[in-house]
């Protein structure tokens, strides 16, 4: 079963709310859109909100649900009331560039990322910014955090991968530069492997403590650009690549298990999982939010394997590079924005 939401704009982010039939989708235009979606009945919208002056690149529902946070271009983050859609608080100059992406720490905090490299933590309960850091020099592509260690680390456009102290409040550790800009980021094995996505279609896997170099390198995977990473549980990964398809990966042993989905001929943007894990949430650049039910697509996958299987014991040896094409900075979807100055308050009053 598929439902499929025409968003009517190319949209940059999804978010599933975190207890309802809810998804959330950020569009070029700056708008916000919010959907109710169920099996029994078409899709209904909700809210349909110009959140942002330039493109609005990201959204995350935030404090158990009661709030949208949507982060742009034009440096704004902003915070959404879930029923009316009225603004609760912004933040004009929350970074000095383009906001870029954005993820959930913990039920009170949030990460930001922009396109010169800065990441910065925000407390959205106290409206306070907690950390901040100059970790690369790109975009930052995508972020995760290791609650236990209380470390987020950033994937970047620069090649490079970060990992950020929260508690020093310290860039603790920074990769070497790779010839590939990094596009998503994912830990697997129980912490043990960070692995990240890159624009030759090459996964990149970090051991934990190891970050300087990466420790593996899955080359077989697609001569596409790989956009987006969803973990899906510790051996298994969900990529989005630039030709629009849908696979699920296994880590360690590396191998492609199956495609399960094709959105489009077009670049996927952003992947999500519905709060029950029942749907699996994609957008790409053919304007379209499409749930696919979890359970049929990845049906008997365990008993599928691909050739192309590398790596295949969790060592630290490298694996022998492919050669693949390349293709230009992700940082060109319509994703520029001018200089300005940086705020400490998390959201100035409205």
């Amino acid at each position: 079963m598929e439902i499929q939401i025409n968003l009517g704009n190319l949209p940059f982010g999804l978010d599933f709310h975190p207890s309802d039939q809810l998804v959330a989708s950020a569009l070029i235009t700056g708008d916000l859109h919010l959907y109710r979606y169920s099996v029994d009945a078409p899709p209904r919208k909700l809210l349909d909100v110009h959140a942002h002056e330039e493109s609005c690149r990201a959204v995350r529902f935030i404090n158990g649900g009661q709030a949208i946070v949507t982060g742009s271009a034009d440096r704004s983050i902003l915070a959404s009331d879930l029923e009316t859609g009225s603004p609760i608080a912004r933040l004009e100059d929350s970074h000095e560039d383009a906001i870029y992406s954005l993820i959930n720490l913990t039920e009170s905090t949030i990460a930001s990322g922009d396109d010169q490299g800065c990441i910065k933590v925000w407390d959205t309960r106290q409206r306070t910014l907690c950390n901040s850091f100059n970790a690369h020099e790109d975009y930052v592509s995508d972020m995760t955090f290791a609650s236990d260690a209380m470390k987020l680390l950033g994937a970047s456009g620069d090649g490079t991968l970060s990992v950020c102290n929260l508690r020093k409040n310290t860039v603790q550790s920074r990769s070497e530069f790779s010839e590939e800009e990094l596009t998503s980021i994912v830990m697997m094995k129980n912490g043990r492997k960070v692995v990240c996505g890159s624009q030759n279609g090459t996964l990149l896997l970090y051991s934990w403590g190891f970050f300087k170099d990466c420790s593996d390198r899955f080359t077989g995977l697609s001569p596409n650009s790989v956009d987006v990473l969803l973990k899906l549980d510790e051996e298994r990964v969900i990529t989005g690549s630039e030709n629009g398809l849908i696979s699920l990966v296994g880590i360690l042993p590396n191998k492609i298990i199956q495609p399960i989905a094709e959105h489009s001929e077009y670049p996927i943007e952003g992947l999500a999982f519905s709060y029950d894990r029942k749907f699996l949430g994609s957008i790409s650049h053919d304007s379209m939010l499409k749930l696919w039910d979890l359970e049929d697509i990845i049906q008997g996958s365990g008993n599928n394997t691909s050739q192309a299987v590398l790596g295949d014991s969790d060592s630290d040896s490298d694996v022998g590079d492919m050669e693949v094409d390349n293709k230009g900075t992700k940082s060109t979807n319509g994703k520029s924005a001018s200089k300005g100055s940086s705020s400490h308050s998390f959201f100035a009053d409205l």
